[in-house]
This record gives C-alpha cells, structure tokens and sequence, in this order.
C-alpha cells in the first residue's frame, strides 16, 4: 500500500487519517489537540506557531505534520538521567528526531551536555523545544507527546530513530542569517545560561550592562564561531536590578562571542540563502524569535516549513535559526 501523503496543516480529523494509515509523523499544536489522535507511529510537541506554504501564522484549531516517508522508525522517550543515551539508540544509517519541552530540566541536560553524548556528529540528529502561546507564558507548561502510548510529557524528551536502507544518507542543514558584529567581544568564565558576570574586551564586566548598552535591545543574539559554524545564543530576559542575564542557551566557557548584527530584510535574505534544489526535504522548522523580530506573520520561507519553534535542534541546541533535514539517495 502506497503510504506517501503530504503534510502541512491540518485538521485534527485529518491528521488522525494519516496516522491510522501507519506513516511516520512528527506533529506540532496545541496539547489539546495532540491528546485527541490516535496513537501510531509519530512523536509531537506544543506549539501554535507554524511556517506553513502560505506563510507564517499562529493557529489553535490545527496541526501541523511533517511525513517522513518511511516504515522503519522506533519511538522512545527519554528522562534527564537517560538522554545521554539517545544517539546510542539510533540507528548506524538512519536521523533521529528529537522533541525537548521548554523550561523543562530534560532541556537543561541537553542543551549543556549535548555535544558530549556518545556518536553526537556522527550520527544525524535534529529537532525542536516546544512551547506555548506566548499569551501564556508562565501559566501553561510546553509539553511532548509519544504517540506509540499516548502519554503526554512535561519532563521528558521524545525521539523519533529513522532507519534508512542502504544507499540513502541523511543531511542535516541549518539557516542562520547572523553574523557576529562590531561589538565588544564577550567571554565568560562557566558554561551557563544564567549570568552576571563576563569579560568585557578582556575587562571584567556584567552582561546586563553591556546589553543595556545596545540600541537593539534583547532582539539580537549572541554569536561565537563553533569550529567553523557560526552558533546563536539568545537572550530570553535581563533583570536589571540584579545584574543577570537568563539565555534561551547555555553560553560556553572560553568561547569568544559578539552580538549579532542586525538582519535587514530576513524573508528576503532566508529565500537567497536556501538552496534552490534542498533536495528531499523531511523535516523543518524555524525559530519563533525569528517570527517575532522579523515580522513573518504571513510571510514565506522558501520551501522550509514547519513548526516555529523556542529552540532548535541540528545536533546541539540552536537560537534564532531555521533547521532541515534532507535524505540524499545515491544515483
């Protein structure tokens, strides 16, 4: 039976169509409606912000799926004491796609631990924190859900192994448009995501300051050059009054960072940067402080869609990019 279907938006009665056919799913909504499908072969996450073929809009009354047109997957959940273990689970050729809650300590452990787990960068992984309306920050929890048992989770984190045949190869891809800036270059003394004190130019100094300092406020992200890829880390709040800072993503001890500079038309320059052939493009999804500061409500992200996102996932954590994974077949 020919499974391939296409995703996107949908409706909950749709969505649950397509699960009870056995394809393997990830999808993106709102609890409620998560809790309402069938269980099967998927894995999903709360949000309610969507890049969608029409642009990027907030919907309450749909999901978003992603096909991933294949049959040999396994669902697994994973706890903050176990998720070291999650690339020794995957498959030796297949990707993995993983679902972390926001604010949640099964996030903490990855995002400072991540790029330590056995096989991480030699075996694909991509994914995507979920979260909540923004209207409800602080009042409902972001949440995962397995749908092999139906089981909807605060603390854990939910993977989606993909094995792929022989000759197929899985390509992980990230959109970042930042680019370290002009700025003083920051270094800090411990790999946190919570601070106060950094070096300044080589001065020490407190980065509550520094950010008052910038005419852009929280909107741009630090950036520091990870062996070659530029990485962002995003600034979620500044108490002033006390001097600290709290990132959507731990900065790392030693590493040399900058604000990023400013992204005049992000849209335009997203569409210049994708590749014009991504190849077979299975998974997506783009950060929701990207849709916030640069206005894309309604507007178009090239052939990437997807959920939008409070954190992503192309190995280790990611602020304010677009993530994609593409599956190459040999000729």
């Amino acid at each position: 039976m020919n499974t391939r279907v296409e995703g996107g938006l949908m409706s909950v009665a749709s969505a649950a169509e397509v699960i009870e056919r056995g394809v393997a799913l990830t999808i993106a909504g709102e609890a409620s409606l998560l809790n309402q499908l069938p269980r099967g072969r998927w894995i999903g996450g709360t949000t309610p912000y969507f890049m969608t073929s029409e642009g990027g809009q907030c919907c309450r009354e749909a999901v978003f799926v992603q096909c991933l047109d294949t049959v040999d997957v396994s669902v697994a959940c994973y706890d903050k004491d176990t998720l070291a273990h999650v690339l020794e689970d995957a498959p030796e050729n297949g990707y993995s796609i993983i679902i972390l809650p926001a604010g949640s300590p099964v996030l903490e452990v990855y995002a400072h631990h991540a790029p330590d787990f056995p096989d991480m960068f030699i075996k694909p992984i991509v994914g995507w924190v979920s979260g909540v309306h923004l209207d409800e920050l602080g009042q409902s929890s972001a949440a995962v859900l397995d749908g092999q048992s139906g089981e909807l989770h605060t603390d854990r984190a939910v993977v989606l192994h993909v094995s792929l045949p022989e000759g197929s190869t899985a390509m992980v891809h990230t959109v970042n448009l930042f680019e370290a800036g002009f700025g003083p270059e920051l270094t800090f003394g411990a790999t946190s995501d919570v601070l106060d004190e950094c070096c300044v130019d080589g001065v020490v100094g407190n980065l509550a300051d520094v950010i008052a300092a910038q005419e852009t406020g929280l909107r741009l992200p630090l950036v520091a050059d990870y062996c070659g890829a530029m990485v962002n880390v995003s600034i979620q709040s500044v108490n002033e009054s006390a001097g600290r800072v709290k990132l959507y993503a731990p900065v790392f001890e030693g590493v040399r960072y900058r604000f990023a500079r400013p992204v005049a038309d992000y849209p335009a320059k997203f569409m210049a940067a994708m590749p014009r052939h991504p190849g077979n493009l299975v998974f997506g999804c783009n950060c929701i402080l990207n849709y916030l500061h640069s206005a894309l409500e309604g507007r178009k992200t090239a052939q990437l869609t997807g959920p939008i996102t409070f954190g992503e996932v192309a190995y280790q954590l990611l602020n304010q990019t677009a993530v994609f994974l593409t599956v190459e077949h040999d000729d």
